[in-house]
């Protein structure tokens, strides 16, 4: 059965540069993760990446530009996506059978990014986008950033939400007080990631977005984002919301869902009973999660899903979801 991941990473050496001339990590700790043996898996788009892909048991890998993306750098993100894009689109056309892309965009740059990622649908044939959270002191859903979701809204494709670090004065009230490694993961995969991207996503909704553009497909990776564990007391809000819809609906009819590499039976389960399992998407957030030992092949094969929803976990979800036609 084919396999595809719909969210493994990459970097560029340009954009890890890019970072590094703005001083990023003193204001992000994640910045500090992309490196050593981690980094050297996310430039590689050949052999030993192609490799890895073999031994967990992965067919195709859906590549996208590793958090914070290009969100703080500003004009030049204009250019440094537009090459990002065209490395990754060589790499693709190398390994058509392995590869597909999802699009890095200027972000803060809003026209210049929606019009790129039309470039890269139509031209590059991607897949879709990944957004990794707020865009300097911006949510997701500031009125300023419309341009790129109304962009995959026209080109039917989807968007990734992925974590970043929140924002300093967060990190200062909540995830601080311990040493700095700790306060540093605490922030980041411990827990802050997560609430961060599924709050942008809560916001996508209280904004109205999916009422104005109810074609719109937005997924969370790590099983929701958290947000998935509280939908009852999501759905708490619907008396005061004024949307168009419950807060439940949108859940199932503007949400995809997929693993990142957390291989829970219990987490797939809980998944698929608030966004169905035709809205379920597998992957493994290589390299972060990477593990030996054939270890995306093995949770495919104990999800405890029947053969149909089996099939649709793996491959046919995202096909399905990404069937737009090229004009």
């Amino acid at each position: 059965m084919k396999l595809i991941g719909i969210e493994e990473h990459y970097l560029t050496a340009d954009l890890r540069d890019a970072w590094e001339a703005i001083g990023l990590a003193a204001t992000d700790p994640s910045v500090a993760v992309h490196s050593g043996e981690i980094e050297r898996r996310l430039i590689d788009l050949a052999g030993d990446r192609l490799a890895l892909m073999d031994e967990t048991g992965l067919d195709v890998q859906v590549l996208s530009i590793t958090t914070p993306a290009l969100h703080d750098l500003g004009r030049v993100s204009v250019d440094l996506a537009c090459r990002a894009n065209d490395a990754v689109a060589e790499a693709t056309a190398r390994c058509p059978d392995r590869f597909q892309a999802l699009a890095a965009l200027p972000v803060g740059m809003p026209d210049e990014a929606a019009l790129e990622l039309e470039r890269c649908v139509r031209a590059l044939g991607f897949k879709g986008t990944m957004l990794c959270g707020r865009v300097g002191d911006r949510n997701l859903d500031h009125p300023d950033l419309r341009p790129v979701f109304e962009s995959a809204s026209t080109l039917g494709v989807p968007v990734l939400l992925h974590p970043r670090t929140p924002a300093p004065a967060v990190r200062s009230a909540y995830y601080s007080g311990f040493t700095p490694e700790v306060d540093a993961a605490f922030a980041m995969y411990g827990l802050g990631w997560h609430y961060d991207a599924g709050i942008q996503f809560i916001r996508l909704v209280l904004s109205g977005t999916f009422d104005r553009l109810p074609g719109l497909q937005v997924i969370l990776g790590h099983w929701g984002e958290v947000v998935l564990f509280y939908a009852e007391r999501l759905a708490a809000m619907d008396r005061v919301s004024g949307l168009e819809q419950p807060i439940a609906s949108y859940l199932r009819r503007n949400l995809y869902v997929t693993a990142s590499g957390m291989f829970s039976p219990n987490y797939l389960a809980r998944a698929a009973a608030i966004v169905g399992t035709d809205r379920l998407l597998f992957s493994t957030d290589y390299p972060y999660q990477y593990r030996a030992g054939g270890d995306a092949r093995r949770f495919l094969a104990e999800s405890g899903l029947e053969s149909a929803d089996k099939a649709a976990f793996a491959h046919e979800n995202w096909e399905r979801l990404t069937a737009v036609e090229r004009i």
